[in-house]
């Protein structure tokens, strides 16, 4: 594990409220432990964003999220992340990491991204209409098999120790085919690093930092439940029994 993706509370927390139970990824209700949690790690974002090649004055904002959780010790810290990634080649070393390794079967999600660029310089290159029939299929051929082999390596575990792929999750689900981007949203992600290190998650919250999309759906700072479209089946995998949370050692 790496004890440099726990932050440690700045805020004395001695007194503040801590529940007995997991709150509802999907509800709109913030403990107040993951409240403070969520503050801290905006103070954070703050500071640490100078530094990134990503805007957040003049580009749109994203979504980061917190996990509160109690650690081996019985102590309390949280855990913070961004949903997607800032942007290609951009890291943030304390946030928790994508489930998916990128190097997996030497690196094929960006060969495979090379090639569909290759494709798609060809499709602009060519002006017989026939030609460009072919490339196009071919394109989308490529690129759906591309996002199975994707969904394939996004390996989830859950409270049980049961390991489900994205693809996997989401057959049972009312949703069956998982949408682009399934598994890169902040809560799967916390609760998959939380869950692999023994680490109780006890409250999650997640929030958008940054200029609100053209919709105006999301604003500057506050809370929003975990989107159900990607995240439903999957964290409602992931916490198959949230019995197991309120079991204090």
């Amino acid at each position: 594990m790496n004890a440099q993706l726990i932050f440690d509370f700045k805020t004395d927390i001695s007194k503040a409220a801590i529940s007995s139970t997991f709150n509802n990824p999907f509800g709109s209700f913030i403990p107040e432990i993951a409240n403070i949690a969520a503050k801290e790690f905006q103070e954070f974002i703050s500071a640490e964003s100078l530094g990134w090649k990503y805007d957040f004055d003049i580009q749109k904002g994203k979504m980061f999220g917190v996990l509160v959780i109690q650690k081996q010790d019985n102590s309390y810290g949280y855990l913070g992340t961004i949903s997607g990634k800032l942007s290609l080649n951009e890291t943030c070393e304390q946030f928790v990491p994508s489930i998916f390794d990128d190097s997996i079967d030497d690196f094929f999600i960006y060969k495979g991204m090379t090639q569909l660029t290759e494709i798609g310089n060809e499709i602009k290159k060519s002006s017989d209409p026939s030609k460009i029939r072919t490339l196009k299929e071919k394109r989308k051929q490529k690129s759906l098999a591309l996002q199975q082999q994707l969904f394939e390596n996004y390996q989830f575990v859950n409270v049980l120790g049961t390991t489900k792929n994205v693809l996997q999750i989401f057959e049972n689900s009312t949703h069956n085919t998982p949408p682009a981007g399934a598994g890169e949203c902040a809560a799967p992600k916390l609760l998959q690093y939380a869950i692999e290190h023994k680490l109780r998650p006890i409250a999650i919250a997640e929030f958008w930092w940054g200029i609100p999309p053209k919709s105006k759906e999301r604003e500057h700072e506050n809370f929003y439940p975990a989107c159900k479209n990607k995240c439903r089946p999957i964290l409602e995998y992931m916490l198959d029994d949230t019995e197991l949370f309120n079991q204090r050692k």
